[in-house]
């Protein structure tokens, strides 16, 4: 089933700002807490729901990436919600209010760990016959990458870092207060170190202290040949820069291959059309049909009939399996001439008192000839 649109999910239009959403998801996350939706069997659904929504438009990345492509382009990109890890709906709701991987929604404190960087989905076109050998095509994008300057800590070269004097090292100021529940113990990211733990004396100018920055990245991609379009590639470790020593993400690639005014794929086969006049299709003869490198002669044989289908065999598209190279079949258009001059219709009509039955005879039935009529 296709998800509702995470704009709809949090009710806020698609130009709300960041405190909006986030002011929203806490209304809904409220409003579906296990304790006062026990009468309820869907609110565990409804609030994973709102759970997801708000993980994808809390990120800008990925924000993006939905306001552009939708649910089709997360799902491109490598996104998948996570939510069966947390067991209960109230262990998630947990680890929203308690500091969990999703805590800064409600103010908790991130996790102080090695976080992973978030992937990157772009677009990258070719032609078929690209398609068809394989080829190197340069994407750009941008990118949060490390800081070279002060290589991802975040401090001047040479300048000590120290720990953050307001939360001791652990990232996380917590507070107790009284609820109708009982006592809630909330943790919120240190607003000194930002949830790090450490702080740098001297923050490092190129940065600002955040270790990491946005650049433009180009990565050169190689095609394996027989890729087909809407094909994705994955290249590990090319994605956006990871917080704290974490790895990268990763960059998925989406082919785009351009239509060819010559051939229509079909799986690993190529399929084209060639036009034999009426006469040349009764009588037999040659005609140059187009190969993806150069063209090929092909024999038409004597009594070829309208959309009958030849074949060369292995001048197809070559298989990203390894097996054998697809066939080009070769769809035979047959053409009644059109604006005889007086020879030719005398031609035509002498040709005409001369036929039979014997002439028009053919081992098809009719259901095989409507079938073929058809496009069957």
């Amino acid at each position: 089933m296709t998800p509702r649109d995470y704009y709809e999910v949090l009710g806020v239009t698609r130009q709300a700002g960041e405190a909006e959403i986030k002011k929203a998801f806490r209304r809904l996350a409220r409003e579906l807490h296990p304790d006062v939706n026990s009468h309820d069997p869907a609110a565990e659904e409804k609030f994973k729901e709102a759970a997801e929504a708000y993980e994808v438009l809390s990120d800008a990345e990925r924000r993006a990436t939905y306001d552009r492509y939708g649910h089709e382009g997360l799902r491109s990109g490598g996104y998948a919600p996570n939510f069966d890890a947390f067991g209960s709906v109230a262990d998630i709701f947990e680890a929203f209010f308690g500091g969990g991987a999703f805590g800064s929604a409600f103010g908790g404190a991130r996790a102080g760990g090695p976080m992973q960087g978030g992937d990157v989905a772009v677009g990258a076109e070719i032609d078929l016959r690209d398609a068809a050998r394989g080829a190197a095509v340069e994407v750009s994008y941008e990118a949060i990458t490390r800081c070279e300057k002060c290589h991802g800590n975040g401090a001047e070269p040479g300048t000590p870092i120290e720990t953050c004097p307001r939360c001791g090292g652990s990232g996380q100021l917590r507070a107790v207060s009284r609820t109708p529940f009982g006592q809630v113990v909330r943790a919120a990211s240190c607003d000194t170190c930002d949830g790090d733990g450490r702080v740098a004396q001297d923050p490092c100018k190129a940065c600002r202290g955040r270790g990491r920055k946005v650049q433009r990245v180009k990565v050169s991609v190689d095609v394996p040949a027989g890729i087909d379009d809407g094909q994705r590639i994955r290249i590990a470790g090319r994605g956006h820069a990871g917080e704290r020593g974490g790895p990268p993400g990763d960059l998925y690639v989406q082919i785009r291959v351009r239509d060819d005014s010559r051939f229509v794929r079909n799986g690993d086969d190529l399929v084209t059309v060639v036009d034999v006049a009426a006469p040349l299709a009764a009588l037999g003869t040659k005609v140059d049909v187009p190969l993806l490198d150069g063209s090929a002669q092909l024999e038409i044989p004597a009594g070829t009939q309208p959309s009958d289908t030849l074949v060369i065999r292995g001048e197809g598209m070559p298989s990203l399996r390894g097996r054998r190279r697809g066939d080009l079949r070769i769809v035979v258009n047959v053409v009644i001439p059109r604006r005889l001059s007086r020879q030719q219709r005398e031609l035509f009509e002498q040709l005409a008192g001369t036929m039979t039955g014997e002439n028009l005879r053919t081992d098809e039935g009719m259901f095989g000839k409507l079938k073929r009529a058809l496009g069957g």
